[in-house]
């Protein structure tokens, strides 16, 4: 599939974000960030937010999960997103 850049409108928690050109969320590819409400939710959404929220981004869709999102490598100004999130919730 093909790349596409793409603004970021909104993080749903630490792996999953809608843009403006999609109707379903894009999810993290090899993300596993807390869901929203458990521990370490609140942290995670909020440093997706600050990598992403506005940003345009480049999204490289490799699948799809089960409820039809994109699962996909996400890069902002050429750096991993996917990454960044993993060294993040490594802390």
């Amino acid at each position: 599939m093909a790349k596409r850049k793409e603004t970021v409108k909104r993080v749903i928690d630490g792996d999953t974000f809608t843009t403006a050109s999609r109707k379903k969320p894009v999810r993290l590819a090899n993300v596993n960030a807390p869901e929203k409400g458990t521990r370490g939710g609140t942290k995670a959404t909020q440093q997706l937010k600050t990598l992403i929220k506005g940003q345009k981004v480049e999204v490289d869709t490799i699948a799809r999960d089960v409820y039809g999102r994109a699962v996909a490598r996400v890069k902002v100004n050429g750096k991993s997103v996917n990454t960044a999130m993993n060294k993040k919730l490594k802390k």
